[in-house]
């Protein structure tokens, strides 16, 4: 009898709390991880559809359905070999005060990488990336931005809590270089000629193989410390049609895996996948498609590192 609670096998979808099933620990200053996955269960920023306070949890519970294949395909080896993870579940912080908000995001990212840490976040609304960039500008200085989106999210009309204004902002601040940074999957309008950033749209993107693209991230990119952020809209909705503000006409989800394999020996420092929102959602399909999108980040960036036991 002794074996009912210590039982490590499990059917598929039992005890689904943490990312990939990975160990739990709500504090991870001290712990001995190289990954921290943080929720950030935020979507009062969204200019349209809310529901993206609720999209850690279900890409939590989507991730089970990746967690039985050990090394992930086509990848040569397990990610979990390489790389301690733990899911430290969701930021705290006082509901509906943006400021409150802002502070410990940003207070945490820092916490976490002071710890020589990586995070990756799980949204939450995607003004969740400004308070983190800040934290991790103070610790990389200036990054390169990789951004996956429909939107440029550098729209000036914005509040300064506003899910569409962040790549406004992070320039202004010095957190990212738009020279040295590239956006995926555009396809809704902006100011091109003063852009300032590097764009793929999604009709270029379509056209493009993924090769082609990944070259061109890296020929961008340089030797800047990069930090990729993956707004589940980039894909078409018929591909994940859970999120606030889909649009048509964007990439499926075979190229972005593609893409995002290519990103393999980058110098990837933080990572984010957000705007899944449940409410919005058909099968879990978004949210499958935003766990994979997540832990196929994940290989990219520990295809730099070597198996603990090596």
């Amino acid at each position: 009898m002794n074996d009912l609670f210590d039982k490590t096998d499990y059917s598929l979808y039992s005890n689904s709390m943490s990312f990939m099933r990975q160990p739990y620990l709500r504090n991870p200053i001290g712990s001995d991880a190289d990954l921290v996955v943080l929720g950030v269960p935020l979507d009062m920023a969204t200019s349209g559809r809310p529901g993206a306070r609720m999209g850690p949890d279900a890409i939590r519970r989507a991730s089970v359905n990746l967690a039985w294949e050990g090394k992930k395909f086509p990848w040569d080896f397990n990610l979990f070999d390489r790389v301690k993870m733990i899911d430290a579940g969701d930021l705290v912080f006082d509901c509906g005060d943006a400021e409150d908000f802002t502070y410990r995001l940003e207070k945490a990212t820092g916490e976490i990488l002071k710890n020589g840490k990586t995070m990756f976040a799980l949204g939450g609304d995607h003004f969740i990336t400004l308070p983190i960039l800040r934290a991790y500008a103070k610790h990389y200085g200036e990054m390169a931005l990789v951004h996956f989106d429909a939107h440029t999210d550098t729209y000036a009309n914005g509040s300064a809590y506003d899910h569409g204004t962040m790549f406004y902002h992070a320039p202004n601040e010095g957190l990212i270089s738009p020279k040295h940074s590239v956006q995926i999957g555009i396809r809704t309008e902006y100011e091109q000629q003063n852009h300032g950033f590097n764009v793929i749209n999604a009709m270029q993107a379509n056209d493009l193989t993924a090769d082609e693209i990944v070259a061109q991230v890296r020929a961008t990119v340089g030797d800047k410390p990069v930090y990729v952020t993956f707004d589940i809209d980039c894909l078409d909705p018929a591909f994940a049609p859970g999120t606030g503000t889909p649009v048509c006409g964007g990439l499926n989800s075979d190229k972005v895996l593609k893409i995002l394999r290519g990103f393999a020996g980058m110098n990837i420092v933080g990572m984010d996948v957000v705007e899944v929102s449940p409410p919005y959602d058909h099968s879990d399909m978004t949210a499958l498609a935003g766990a994979t999108v997540a832990l196929e980040l994940m290989y990219a960036w520990a295809s730099n590192k070597t198996d603990k036991d090596a």
